[in-house]
């Protein structure tokens, strides 16, 4: 049997960005674990596909809830949607992200705004929305998926660092206010994982070879490596942990 400390049975969870990838990995981590969790994204072809694949396991207890992160106004219609039908969000966890590869002197002014509004502005406007209504409940876990991105930086990503930069920060900010009324916001920092996004980088043999020799554990992280992390982040057993970025990358931080 588990320890108590980490158990989540019954708890609402909502992933932003949960059709496919690490969100997905994160969704259905917390599915196992006992919660309900509703999955979100703008594709509803796609959003549905990862539903109807998580239900045939586990049942009513995954939902999906297709809204735009970035736009204000349809965060606080869903949050009130969610918690009308699948009842109090006890766990949100930001995870909706996007990535743009090009030198810094090329990077468009539409990229800048879309990776910023995407990145960050989605976990500040979802984050504000759920925090409204754990404020007067007194407890809540907010998780914002970082990235290694957050603290190291290789050419061509400028923007995309800015961003998850960006994301420590507001994470570490959300602890200094909703901290008091026994809300904990932390982060997980994942390094590199083999995703649907990643999946130039890992065919290119040359950089995978990099990543490798790069990473202590001298591999590629599994969407799997994110669970443990996300459901301590979740459970009780994080009670007087807030403010904290965990970085699930192999160790590649750590060395030089």
């Amino acid at each position: 049997m588990s320890h108590p400390l980490f158990d989540v049975t019954g708890k609402v969870a909502l992933v932003t960005g949960s059709s496919r990838g690490i969100g997905l990995a994160l969704a259905k981590g917390l599915l196992e674990a006992g919660c309900t969790v509703v999955l979100n994204g703008r594709d509803t072809v796609a959003l549905e596909t990862a539903r109807k694949e998580l239900a045939d396991t586990f049942g009513a207890a995954v939902a999906a809830e297709a809204f735009d992160v970035t736009d204000s106004t349809a965060v606080a219609g869903a949050v009130t949607r969610i918690e009308d039908r699948a009842g109090p969000i006890d766990i949100l966890v930001n995870n909706t992200g996007a990535q743009r590869r090009a030198p810094f002197v090329d990077f468009t002014d539409e990229e800048w705004h879309g990776l910023l509004d995407t990145n960050l502005t989605s976990a500040f406007l979802v984050g504000r929305e759920v925090a409204r209504r754990m404020v007067p409940r007194g407890h809540g876990k907010i998780i914002n998926i970082c990235s290694l991105q957050s603290e190291a930086v290789r050419p061509g990503i400028a923007p995309y660092s800015a961003t998850k930069g960006g994301l420590k920060m507001l994470t570490k900010g959300m602890c200094a206010d909703l901290g008091p009324y026994g809300i904990q916001v932390n982060g997980i920092g994942p390094g590199y994982f083999d995703t649907e996004l990643t999946s130039a980088l890992v065919a290119d043999e040359e950089f995978s070879a990099w990543v490798r020799k790069r990473t202590p554990a001298g591999r590629w992280g599994k969407v799997e490596d994110l669970v443990g992390a996300l459901l301590f982040l979740s459970s009780p057993a994080s009670d007087f942990v807030n403010g904290q970025l965990l970085y699930v990358d192999g160790g590649m931080l750590s060395v030089l």
